[in-house]
Formats: C-alpha cells, sequence, structure tokens
C-alpha cells in the first residue's frame, strides 16, 4: 500500500491482546520507520500514533505482516482528552498518554527546555518492547508529550531500546543506552523472553536538536561482554558523562549473584575500554541505573540494588544513596556496607539526575504502580507515572531530597482543603505532626508513631495485598515539618525540606481531607 503523509500523526487502534502486526513504512524502497502492535478496525482498547513528522509530504510504501484490512488515518495532533479525562490526568508528575511507562532516561536540560525520555510501551499498560517516549518542558512543572522517539530498528535492539543517559557536546545531543536481544524469545507473545535470555550491548545516537532521531542511524559502541571479570552479557544502564578529554561508562551488572558496577572508559565517546569495577557487599543481587557525581567535593552513588528488600512483598528492587569514594584517574570505586533509600515509601524506583538550568543537581524517578488506571471508559489505560522533581543536595554526610524551586513557586495559592479535593489536581498540604496527630487525605493516613513519619495506604489500595501498605522514615529527632504532593494516585511526604520523603501510589482515594494541617496551597 502506497500513502501520502498528510499529516504528523497516523492514528492507529489497537487492542491489548491479539495477534501483533508488524508496520514497516518505506521510502524508496529503504525501511525508515516501524512499529508492532495488535491493529483492529473496531472496539479499540486504545490508540496508538506514531509520529511521522520527518515524512510529512512524502509518499511510503506500506507493509503489514500479517496482512490486514488498514485504513490510514492522519491527524494534525493526538486526540485531546476530554475535559473529564484531563482532570483525571496526573499534573505535574508525568505520564504517558497511554500504555506503560517505566525508568526516566536520558534527563538533561538542553537548549532551554528540560528533555526527559522514559521507557515506553505505548501499545498497553504493561511491559513490552521497550522504546523511549519523549516529553519537554520549561519549568519541571509543565510537560510537553512529544511522543516516541526512538524504538528498535537493529538486530541488536530488535528487543528493546533499555535505559541510558543524554550528554550534550558540540551542541547536538549525544544518547547512549542498552541495546537488548532475546536469545530465547516468547512466541506466544513476542515482547517477552523465556527463562531471561537476553543480552544487550551498548549503543548511541545523535540528535542535532533533541527532537529528531534517525533510528536507523544508530552505532553499536560496546559489543555485548561475554568475559564475567570485565562485564557480562546482561550489563545495562550506562551513565556517560565527560570531564576533561576523558569519556566515561558506568554501568549497572551482576557477579556470582551479587551487584556490581563496572567502569569503561573512551577518548571519543565511541571507542570504549574497561577501566574498572565496583564489588560491594550488601547492594543486592543486581545494580540497575547507577548514578555518580560530585557535590561539596563528596562523591555520592545513587542505584538499585535488586532484591534488596526482604520479604514476600512487592517491591524487592530499591533505590538507594551511599557517599563514595572515587578516583577518576583510575575509575576505582568505593562503597560503604550501608546504604540508605531515598524514598521510604519503596515505591520509587531507577532514579536519574542531571544539573538544572541554575546548576543544581536535579532528580525524577520512576514512581511504580501495580495496577493500571482505568478512570474513564473513554480514556485508554496507563500505567506508571513520573515523581516530581526534587533537588539532591548533600549536607554534613546526609542527602536531601528538597521540592524543587519551581514546584514550590508553583504550588502557593492558598486555598481551602475542601476545594483542592475536589478540583481534581495537584495540590499539597503544609502541617507538622507531633507524637500520636495523624493527617488522613482521601484514605491515606500519615501518622506521627514512636518518631517515625508513618504513611499507611491500606485503605486506598484495594486490590493489591502482593504490595506493602505502610512505610516509615526512620526516627526524626525534634519537630517533623511536612510538605505533601497530592495527586489522584501519588502522595508525596517532604519531610523537614527533604531531609526524608515518603511516596506512595494511591487508588481510590476520597475527597474528604482531616486531621492536622495547617495550610492547602494550589496551582498559581
Amino acid at each position: 500500500m502506497e500513502i501520502t503523509v498528510s499529516k504528523r500523526f497516523l492514528r492507529v487502534p489497537v487492542k491489548f491482546d491479539g495477534t501483533s502486526h508488524k508496520f514497516t513504512f518505506s521510502e524508496n524502497g529503504t525501511p525508515v520507520y516501524k512499529f508492532d502492535a495488535v491493529y483492529t478496525e473496531e472496539n479499540a482498547d486504545a490508540v496508538y500514533y506514531a509520529d511521522l513528522r520527518d515524512y510529512l509530504g512524502k509518499t511510503m510504501t506500506v507493509t503489514v505482516e500479517p496482512e490486514c484490512a488498514f485504513t490510514p488515518v492522519f491527524e494534525d495532533a493526538m486526540t485531546p482528552l476530554t475535559a473529564e479525562e484531563t482532570v483525571l490526568r496526573p499534573q505535574l508528575h508525568f505520564t504517558a498518554e497511554r500504555g506503560w511507562i517505566n525508568d526516566p532516561n536520558g534527563f538533561i536540560y538542553y537548549k532551554g527546555k528540560y528533555h526527559l525520555f522514559f521507557q515506553h510501551f505505548p501499545y498497553a499498560p504493561e511491559w513490552g518492547t521497550m522504546h523511549w517516549g519523549h516529553t519537554v518542558s520549561e519549568d519541571l512543572v509543565h510537560w510537553e508529550y512529544q511522543g516516541i522517539a526512538l524504538f528498535p530498528t537493529k538486530e541488536y535492539d530488535q528487543n528493546g531500546v533499555f535505559s541510558g543517559t543524554a550528554l550534550e557536546e558540540d551542541g547536538k545531543l549525544k544518547i547512549y543506552y542498552s541495546a537488548v536481544k532475546y536469545l530465547k524469545p516468547n512466541p506466544e507473545d513476542v515482547h517477552r523472553v523465556l527463562d531471561d535470555a537476553i543480552q544487550t550491548s551498548q549503543a548511541m545516537i545523535v540528535s542535532e536538536d533533541g527532537f529528531h532521531f534517525n533510528n536507523w542511524d544508530k552505532k553499536k559502541v560496546l559489543p555485548t561482554v561475554h568475559d564475567e571479570e570485565v562485564g557480562e552479557p546482561k550489563m545495562r544502564d550506562p551513565k556517560v558523562w565527560k570531564d576533561g578529554d576523558s569519556y566515561y561508562m558506568m554501568m549497572g551488572s551482576s557477579y556470582h549473584d551479587a551487584g556490581r558496577v563496572l567502569f569503561y572508559t573512551s577518548k571519543d565517546g565511541e571507542n570504549w575500554t574497561y577501566a574498572n569495577q565496583c564489588r560491594p557487599e550488601s547492594y543486592g543481587w543486581t545494580i540497575e541505573c547507577p548514578d555518580l557525581f560530585s557535590q561539596n567535593d563528596q562523591w555520592i552513588f545513587i542505584g538499585c540494588p535488586m532484591r534488596l528488600t526482604p520479604g514476600e512483598k512487592k517491591y524487592p528492587d530499591q533505590a538507594v544513596w551511599a557517599l563514595a569514594e572515587f578516583d577518576p584517574k583510575t575509575c576505582e570505586l568505593k562503597l560503604p556496607d550501608t546504604h540508605s533509600y531515598v524514598d521510604y515509601g519503596l515505591d520509587l524506583y531507577a532514579p536519574q539526575t542531571t544539573l538544572d538550568a541554575e546548576g543544581r543537581r536535579v532528580m525524577i524517578s520512576w514512581m511504580r504502580m501495580p495496577m493500571a488506571v482505568t478512570d474513564s471508559t473513554d480514556r485508554p489505560a496507563w500505567n506508571g507515572m513520573m515523581s516530581s522533581a526534587r533537588v539532591v543536595e548533600e549536607k554534613e554526610g546526609h542527602l536531601y531530597f528538597h521540592m524543587h524551586p519551581q514546584v514550590d513557586a508553583y504550588l502557593s495559592a492558598e486555598t481551602t482543603a475542601e476545594e483542592a479535593a475536589e478540583s481534581g489536581k495537584v495540590f499539597r498540604i503544609r502541617t507538622d505532626l507531633s507524637e500520636g496527630e495523624t493527617l488522613n487525605i482521601g484514605g491515606y493516613v500519615i501518622s506521627r508513631s514512636e518518631g517515625k513519619i508513618v504513611g499507611d495506604r491500606s485503605a486506598v489500595l484495594d486490590g493489591c495485598d502482593e504490595v506493602r501498605t505502610v512505610g516509615a522514615t526512620p526516627v526524626i529527632d525534634g519537630a517533623a515539618q511536612l510538605d505533601i504532593l497530592v495527586n489522584d494516585h501519588l502522595i508525596e511526604i517532604f519531610v523537614n525540606d527533604g531531609q526524608y520523603v515518603l511516596s506512595h501510589v494511591v487508588y481510590g482515594k476520597s475527597k474528604k481531607i482531616s486531621g492536622k494541617y495547617e495550610k492547602v496551597l494550589v496551582g498559581k
């Protein structure tokens, strides 16, 4: 079939279950765009939008395998949500318009905008073949979705464009990511693998402006490593930075069922050589999403050890931080045996940091959701959201996670608790809790007990028995000032200006607020 791309988006109605169709768009006989979807012409569960802005006005040949009746429909923009759905859709905490999201990727302030990429399966609200979604913001509060930035096109990334980072150089945006290939794909579901039989290599792609990506112009820069002394076939999540004339690549890995961090170095950002590794104790079975940066002459490590939290409740894999020692000359990293949680709700995962416009270290993380959200029968289901932006600051050996000043400035208009709760939009509550005092936000109960701040979501997590319902900070000496962000599906509690943060995903929260509170604030 030949089509002429008349508008930016090709509208593709899809089902969550059924036979997957492979769409290939070719120009002059050369494939230039591909995606997989369970296409349907009636009773769709959701709509996928193929972003064809790079091919506007061009005639393309479309093949669909297996063959099916396909009626192309082009639109200038993705169908806007209804007024009701716009209220239900979270604000401030980014979500994709449909489907599944997880790890933030390539988080960077570039050419006057914050670019946030993220792991994305746009076809259903569950994990599948990973793409990179893309959203931008000028203030870390209001986000504008840009569609799919990266998707599988190569033999080595045919089963997923996994997590990575972005680096600005010579005005261009360089992205490094883990490319995934299944060795034993599931014949009943091409988006899944059997026996965890995957292998990764590390790849890069360059964009001139941060918005346009030629997915057929990728480059494998580090092939799959099979020598366990310098790597392994599943090492992943490259954090890349440049210092002086040297490039550094840090990756998560495992060594004999223990967490490990690997370092490779390069002089040109494309040819990499093994440099060193760190095999700490008490960092789980493997380490994902490692991050490393210096503040106040102190190196700080953030990473995600898997199988860290004991017990049968979700989630066993957690985000932690630790004060570290690092020698850039040798890439020798030393981590202590003890570490602390990034967030004490234990839903937060895969944090990624960058420098904001003012040079502050800022972090955004994935908030794991045990169930998809289906607030409206007219709206596609979605799963996964991002935390609010947090400023990371080391003070006297402790890592604080402050509410970002932009978020603070935005949520500064005072209102009543009733009006805030009825609005359906994000709002903010300020209070302090002494021993025995409580605050109930629509069924989510915050209390001060035995010196700790405790969050209990037992009443707003119906149907999720496999997930922990209660989270608590360490013991807090003295006052506990709370600054709380409230969305329909997420509550973030900043204790003493980020000394600790406790965040919980919730479902079915009511509009009633009771207990002790001082101020309620909404967006200007």
